[in-house]
């Protein structure tokens, strides 16, 4: 059932960011708006509350508002909900409830403590017990998550838990894993590559099915997938090659995702840029400097830091 209902997640799966007011408050219009923007741009489907989605920043119930609307505008389109948690049961809780409302998967990043495949295996086992067919999202991230998981464990998952379709793959480097993988598995799961497309022409190269990622123009990633997709990997690495200082600029944890947010804001997608608390606040020159990068993607523009307020 897993399976079935993961084998065509191929293409772009944006990593979208969640909408707030100035104060903190959740700003569930603008998913409308912020849909529409990523649909518009070339996604197949959103996954929606992942690391750069602030999903630790959000209560149970936020989670489950979140997902709802994305849900309900989603028209036709897949929703991925990340419900990766270090509490067990807000996981199982967020999972079945995303599900009642409509969602296509979860994804899932082990949590940090544990140490050994087996620690690993029993983990799954008691996530799978509880959230039982739901198709599932296995996130490889262990610069965040601190879990190292080697190509043949990873087949000791797939093989145990057929709920697992899709791999998202962010260990680094990126490319060798996702070769080690393909000999490992084959085809039977799709690849879906994230570290904000950094490494995205690459990754194709070597078997991805598409980008999972959240960089502010999505029409980058979803370009570069089709292209390669047409038989045209020139084309896509040119495609790729003009947007790469942005890309770059963007590459900065947690601040990185603050300017992710602006550049949407400033492209209509959002009607406010800010982050919950606690995370970083972007100056007038910072905002200044970010309209440079975007206007020298299509046009050669001279940056004067000393006119910004």
């Amino acid at each position: 059932m897993a399976r079935s209902s993961l084998k065509d997640c191929t293409g772009l799966h944006v990593v979208a960011q969640t909408p707030f007011h100035a104060d903190g408050a959740l700003d569930l219009d603008s998913i409308d708006t912020l849909s529409a923007f990523y649909y518009g741009h070339g996604a197949r489907g959103l996954t929606i509350l992942g690391v750069s989605g602030e999903q630790a920043k959000l209560t149970a119930d936020e989670a489950v508002q979140v997902a709802s609307r994305f849900i309900q505008v989603a028209d036709g389109h897949r929703i991925i909900v990340g419900v990766s948690s270090a509490s067990l049961a807000q996981l199982v809780t967020v999972a079945r409830d995303a599900m009642t409302e409509g969602a296509d998967a979860v994804m899932i990043c082990p949590p940090r403590g544990i140490q050994t495949d087996e620690d690993l295996m029993r983990y799954f086992d008691a996530v799978f017990a509880r959230i039982e067919d739901t198709p599932t999202v296995l996130q490889d991230f262990p610069v965040h998550s601190g879990v190292r998981m080697s190509p043949p464990l990873m087949r000791r998952l797939v093989d145990a838990f057929p709920q697992i379709g899709v791999i998202k793959e962010e260990d680094l480097p990126s490319v060798t894993k996702i070769t080690r993988l393909r000999d490992e598995l084959g085809h039977r799961v799709r690849i879906l590559t994230g570290n904000n497309g950094l490494y995205l022409p690459q990754e194709l190269a070597r078997g991805a099915d598409g980008p999972m990622a959240g960089f502010s123009f999505p029409e980058m990633l979803s370009g570069v997938h089709d292209l390669f997709a047409a038989g045209d990997p020139s084309a896509a690495h040119d495609l790729f090659d003009r947007h790469l200082p942005l890309l770059r600029y963007e590459a900065q944890g947690e601040w990185g995702i603050a300017i992710r947010k602006e550049v949407m804001r400033q492209r209509g997608a959002l009607n406010c840029s800010a982050m919950r608390m606690p995370g970083p606040v972007l100056s007038a020159l910072d905002k200044r400097e970010i309209a440079t990068m975007i206007d020298r993607m299509t046009t050669d523009f001279h940056f004067d830091p000393g006119s910004a307020d």
